[in-house]
């Protein structure tokens, strides 16, 4: 350090501002990472492989082909049946949940291609209320599973969730069996389903859309399951393994057919719908 003759530091040292979000720490090795090698990386950190949460959009952009992508239902907005208040009017959580994501509920869904093949493809906003399920994701991924058997292209949901909306109530726990009928209908059609389990998938979401997918990927140690362990261990009385909701763990005993990192993710998904839909040839 430059230091003048009073004793002082020298003014010709100047203190340099870091621009917030430069840097962040990885949740996995706690490394200090530059924010945009995590996003080159597709959220995935480059020294340990901890896989960072992503958006919705994001979680589109890295599956779907560019400039392929059109979105529909995007304006689906929920009621406040209930006028529901807790600490905050749910009508005041919306508003800011609105804000802080540019998204109208915690679901954006759409279709384009992935691969060259088109798809139908959902993903659940976890940054929009917990990417809780109520009314409007629940439309949307019937929405989905609907058109994906009319243009018999394979449906593919990205879940993201703590589980059904309470500030909808019943409302919320209907679109448990509103989603299962549709995708049933789509099985019905011969036309699969790909769902994806990220950290973390719970609750409502578990127990219905989620885990009924033909095939069912979920990125690594993805935290997966329907109530927390400490509620489970207080009701069954027993101690549970460690890691029992891991994606890796659940894979082990079932579960999940297969835990892919997300930089493989989309190549995945194509041989997939490849193997399950085969390109049709002219003769």
């Amino acid at each position: 350090m430059e230091i003048s003759q009073s004793g002082k530091p020298s003014a010709s040292l100047k203190r340099v501002k870091i621009p917030e979000g430069l840097f962040l720490s990885c949740e996995g090795c706690k490394e200090i990472l530059l924010a945009k090698d995590l996003e080159k990386n597709l959220g995935v950190c480059p020294k340990c492989g901890a896989h960072h949460r992503v958006s919705a959009r994001d979680r589109i952009a890295f599956l779907i082909d560019p400039g392929t992508f059109s979105e529909f239902a995007a304006n689906i907005a929920p009621a406040d049946p209930l006028e529901f208040k807790d600490t905050q009017g749910y009508k005041d959580r919306l508003a800011g949940a609105r804000r802080k994501t540019g998204l109208a509920d915690a679901a954006r869904v759409g279709e384009g291609l992935l691969g060259g093949r088109p798809v139908v493809i959902g993903a659940l906003e976890f940054a929009f209320m917990g990417g809780s399920m109520g009314s409007v994701v629940g439309e949307k991924i019937a929405r989905a599973a609907e058109r994906a058997a009319v243009r018999r292209a394979p449906l593919i949901v990205c879940s993201a969730s703590g589980g059904a909306r309470m500030q909808e109530g019943i409302f919320s726990l209907m679109q448990m069996a509103k989603t299962s009928a549709a995708v049933a209908r789509l099985h019905d059609a011969g036309v699969p389903y790909f769902s994806v389990l990220t950290d973390p998938t719970f609750g409502g979401v578990t127990a219905s859309f989620a885990m009924l997918g033909d095939v069912i990927l979920a990125e690594p140690r993805a935290l997966i399951g329907f109530a927390g362990p400490r509620v489970i261990e207080q009701t069954i009385k027993k101690q549970l393994p460690e890691g029992f909701q891991r994606a890796e763990f659940l894979q082990e005993h079932g579960l999940v057919d297969i835990v892919v990192d997300r930089r493989r993710l989309k190549e995945t998904l194509r041989v997939l719908i490849d193997h399950l839909m085969p390109r049709t040839v002219n003769r």
